[in-house]
């Protein structure tokens, strides 16, 4: 088994036990996809038909407001799974674009493909309900920082959450994330590093 093929199933397999054959079964469904640095995932406007895992690399997710200003909602590294899930439940277009901040390879399954699976392994609803799961409480959590706490706070947040992740995007994608600009992302490092 290659190496992206046994994180995925390391992934899988904190929340539900795989046979072989179980495996194997829903790997035939996987399609390696490898996405350049600056190049999209996917883009606003499209329908997201499709989930992924990213086996290596980074990615963050955007929106860009009428001024054209992009507001990073989220980044996502090894071992994540990867997409919008609003537009790939309801089938609507996408209001994000996810973008690779450096050369980056997903394994992805398209939304038919993974009702096969379901049908044909049903555990997999239950790893997938899992996920949605903690994607939601994920969500509460960001929304919570976000109104309660300091710009240090969800920096901070941030870098324990993604190890690296300043050395994997940019400033200016890290200050948006946090809801800040790069010249005081640039202050508060420099606070922090004098500490």
């Amino acid at each position: 088994m290659n190496s992206r093929l046994s994180l995925i199933r390391a992934n899988i397999e904190k929340l539900i036990v795989l046979s072989d054959s179980e495996f194997d079964t829903f790997s035939k469904y996987l399609v390696l996809r490898n996405i350049p640095k600056k190049h999209k995932f996917l883009s606003a406007g499209e329908v997201c038909n499709y989930t992924g895992f990213i086996t290596s690399g980074c990615l963050i997710t955007y929106t860009i407001d009428e001024n054209g200003a992009e507001h990073v909602i989220q980044f996502a590294v090894e071992d994540y799974w990867i997409g919008d899930l609003y537009s790939f439940i309801t089938g609507s277009e996408s209001a994000y674009n996810i973008e690779a901040t450096e050369d980056t390879t997903v394994l992805i399954i398209h939304k038919n493909d993974l009702e096969k699976v379901y049908e044909q392994i049903p555990k997999f609803e239950r790893f997938f309900r899992i996920l949605v799961q903690r994607s939601y409480v994920a969500l509460q959590h960001r929304i919570t920082l976000n109104q309660r706490g300091t710009a240090q706070d969800k920096y901070e947040n941030l870098l324990q959450k993604i190890k690296g992740i300043e050395l994997r995007s940019t400033q200016k994608h890290i200050a948006s994330y946090i809801g800040i600009t790069p010249e005081s992302l640039s202050r508060l490092k420099r606070k922090l590093h004098n500490k």
